[in-house]
């Protein structure tokens, strides 16, 4: 690298950290955040657990509640078994909606998922909310969106909430703080490669 190139960098970066200034002078809100992670990439999930493991970290206390896993046991669930009291996990679905192919057990599960989500989003004792696949439950319609949606506007002002699953629902995105849309550029099982443990479950 010459000292023109050098030069150039140096100022480029000082403009790059100028802006970022900037804006981070002006975000002077702090409230607590809803955060959807969606699209047909995978980790959303993933991405959602990385957040409890960072709150956690911060002595905050993370609630999560799986709506479509819970046919196979997770490495998340084991892991969860052994940090409670500071997070607390309830892994209340079926598996996926093509395995079980029986809508009103379907709605009966997220029915009985939301009913556990709503006793954590109200204790006051919990800082991070995960539900995890509700975007998958509102998108099947097995619960009604607006009352998803009016409890999501009730929530307490510092609660964060998390929301992950594909294909977020159009009003949930517009309600949300932060939207992150997962790409699909390669998965593991269009390679004929198998689900792998510590990675996938």
């Amino acid at each position: 690298m010459t000292h023109d190139d050098n030069d150039l960098h140096r100022q480029r970066m000082m403009r790059q950290k100028e802006a970022f200034e900037t804006r981070k002078a002006r975000a002077t809100q702090e409230k607590g955040l809803l955060i959807v992670h969606t699209g047909a990439g995978k980790g959303k999930t993933t991405a959602a657990l990385g957040l409890a493991f960072r709150a956690l970290g911060q002595g905050l206390k993370v609630g999560i509640v799986q709506f479509i896993k819970g046919a196979i046991p997770t490495g998340e669930a084991a892991l969860a078994a052994r940090l409670g009291p500071a997070l607390e996990m309830h892994t209340m679905g079926d598996g996926f909606t093509w395995n079980t192919q029986d809508r009103e057990k379907d709605m009966a599960s997220a029915r009985k998922a939301w009913d556990k989500a709503l006793s954590l989003l109200r204790d006051e004792s919990f800082d991070l909310i995960i539900l995890d696949e509700l975007n998958v439950v509102l998108k099947h319609n097995y619960l009604e969106l607006e009352e998803v949606l009016e409890e999501l506007r009730r929530k307490r002002p510092m609660l964060h909430v998390v929301v992950t699953g594909r294909n977020a629902r159009d009003e949930l995105i517009d309600l949300a703080d932060v939207v992150t849309e997962m790409k699909l550029i390669k998965h593991l099982y269009r390679a004929g490669i198998k689900a792998q443990k510590g990675v996938e479950f």
